[in-house]
């Protein structure tokens, strides 16, 4: 192909690949929801009835579909209480607590009533998952009717989720109603709830409360009334446009307060007044507006037209348009988890990547935009006495793990890691290095303009690890499947060190070794006693390119992953080394530092090799 005709070929398929990766996968299924429920406080249950239209835009026919009925987890018996009871890390708000409940403080959900364009539906309940074999197909780009009933009871808060969390507040409901799992490219996606991460259908809802008079109630979407007015009658009505799923928070001595954080978004602070807490609260307001303005700057818009950070829970859980925080912390620890609950509603409620499996697409994203915020909004006296302040505790809790023997890959479904500190760390940690690590790859400008970009992109959508490498690849314009599939996929570990070095008056030969099992490009610095340096970057062969080089830095020639050693030769001209430090800027997640640099301190031959 002559060099012209290649170009023109080259730039039709980056349009065409460009185009299609942008409308991939083209389809999201749709649940609109009418509720309306009644609450007795005094038994904790409620009765409820709902009238969902369910979009198939898929081009399937669904002849069942699938409802989650998480309250049924807050049993004995239930596989969330078998598997707190049997991990050998349980977490310490769950323990043995299911397997000790009353039969009064049981969740379930139960009596479900369910038909289709008014014909019934065969309705099995396997603990938390209602199976529902429909009368008739639901043909794709059709649409279905569902008109259900059902009973439930509210269990003591636990995880989560329930009536009467730590600090005492009456109503945490979450995971609460009978919800549509989801249908998507890759199927149905019907794991049971044993504790972990969620996956929603995005749709609209229109929610009616009813609860005794006296009672305040924050929640996902916009009131359709003053609080005022609700309280007094003890009717509350919500509704909420694109969302995943839908929370709320109820006791009768919730307070308001709302600030602006734009012209189009507001912000709510929604806690009971405590004298252990309020002087926190008072000041949490002015972090968390900069938090949102920052993160609007940094990934993109924020969708909705308010957020609510409300006191709930059993810690920090994040949902749609809103987040239930527990409100006895220092200001650093309330700060720090607003901020990254609050990340969560662009990579969580808005991306929605399957949290179940690609927990650390929501977790360590959210963790690493977290760590960059606080270092811009925070005084540096809160970032310091905050545990994770900063990107270092990250790659120091997943290193440790790594070299523990205990890691597992973080391709692991949620529910599935064999213990909670493996999940954890993969979650948070390491899905936070794996962003923070790219600045060694493509850049940390390249890194952070394809974080906008992914946000833009895959928007609603539901992308998988496949589509963020792409939005970093097409950024960069660097191969990225090595990375993902050492990182993501295994446990191999970073380690890279300076074998040997060897100078004469004109040239220093230095010989690197990649010790670990996972490639990396290197960058490479050397200090000279006159306190000059010179810095090189040495790319890989599987990259098919290079990050952008900083002022002054030397290009070297690319490393093939294959060989266990690389040589460098550096011009000297008679100047004397002091320092030769691989990945000066700490980027890398490189499991043995020791091996990264070394040091000349006498005035003898300069030469070394590693033992």
């Amino acid at each position: 192909m002559k060099p012209t005709q290649a170009f023109i070929f080259s730039t039709i398929l980056l349009l065409f690949t460009s185009s299609m990766f942008a409308q991939y996968p083209g389809w999201q299924q749709k649940v609109n929801y009418n509720m309306e429920i009644t609450v007795d406080t005094d038994l904790h249950q409620y009765d409820g009835k709902m009238d969902v239209l369910y979009e198939n835009n898929s081009p399937d026919d669904l002849n069942k579909v699938f409802l989650y009925a998480f309250f049924n987890a807050f049993q004995p018996g239930s596989m969330m209480d078998v598997r707190s009871r049997n991990i050998s890390d349980p977490d310490s708000r769950v323990g043995s607590r299911i397997s000790e409940l009353p039969e009064e403080e049981w969740g379930w959900i139960k009596d479900v009533i369910l038909t289709m364009d008014g014909e019934p539906c065969i309705v099995t309940i396997e603990e938390t998952i209602l199976v529902v074999d429909l009368p008739t197909h639901i043909v794709s780009g059709t649409n279905a009717n569902f008109q259900m009933s059902w009973k439930a009871q509210v269990p003591r808060q636990i995880r989560r989720s329930g009536w009467m969390n730590k600090e005492g507040i009456e109503l945490s409901m979450t995971q609460w109603y009978p919800k549509f799992c989801e249908y998507d490219h890759e199927g149905w996606h019907s794991h049971p709830y044993v504790g972990r991460e969620f996956h929603g259908v995005w749709g609209n809802y229109d929610v009616k409360i009813h609860l005794p008079e006296g009672y305040n109630v924050a929640a996902t979407g916009i009131s359709k009334n003053t609080p005022e007015q609700s309280k007094s009658t003890g009717d509350w009505h919500f509704k909420a446009s694109n969302v995943i799923d839908f929370a709320w928070v109820a006791d009768p001595d919730l307070v308001y307060e709302s600030v602006s954080v734009s012209q189009d978004t507001k912000m709510n602070f929604v806690y009971v007044h405590n004298d252990e807490y309020d002087e926190v609260w008072r000041q949490l307001p002015r972090f968390a507006v900069q938090a949102m303005r920052f993160l609007n700057d940094f990934i993109g818009e924020y969708p909705y037209p308010q957020y609510t950070i409300a006191q709930g829970g059993d810690g920090g859980m994040e949902y749609p348009m809103m987040t239930l925080i527990t409100a006895n912390r220092s200001l650093p620890s309330l700060v720090g988890v607003t901020v990254h609950e609050m990340a969560h509603s662009w990579f969580q409620a808005v991306v929605a990547t399957n949290e179940a499996l690609y927990e650390w697409m929501d977790e360590g994203f959210a963790s690493w935009i977290e760590s960059e915020c606080m270092k811009i909004i925070a005084p540096r006296e809160m970032s310091q006495q905050r545990v994770g302040g900063s990107h270092s505790s990250s790659y120091y809790g997943y290193i440790k793990q790594a070299l523990s023997g205990n890691e597992e890959a973080m391709s692991t479904h949620a529910d599935h890691y064999t213990t909670n500190r493996a999940y954890g760390v993969a979650a948070y940690s390491k899905g936070e290095v794996l962003v923070e690590q790219l600045g060694a790859i493509i850049g940390e400008k390249m890194r952070n303009e394809g974080m906008k970009e992914y946000f833009k992109v895959w928007a609603f959508k539901h992308p998988g690890p496949t589509d963020f490498k792409r939005v970093m690849e097409l950024t960069s314009g660097i191969e990225l499947d090595w990375y993902f599939d050492y990182f993501v996929n295994t446990t191999h570990t970073i380690d890279y060190a300076i074998s040997s070095v060897e100078t004469n008056k004109k040239a220093s030969t230095i010989t690197l070794e990649k010790v670990g099992i996972m490639p990396m490009p290197q960058d490479l610095m050397v200090t000279f006693k006159d306190g000059t340096s010179s810095s090189y970057h040495i790319p890989m062969v599987i990259m098919r390119g290079n990050r952008k080089m900083n002022k002054g830095e030397i290009l070297a020639e690319d490393w093939p992953w294959t060989n266990p050693t690389y040589t460098l030769e550096i011009p000297t001209l008679g100047k004397r080394i002091s320092k030769i430090t691989l990945d000066p800027l700490l980027l890398q997640a490189d499991v043995n530092r020791e091996n990264n640099e070394v040091e000349f301190k006498s005035i003898g031959k300069q030469n070394f090799e590693r033992e």
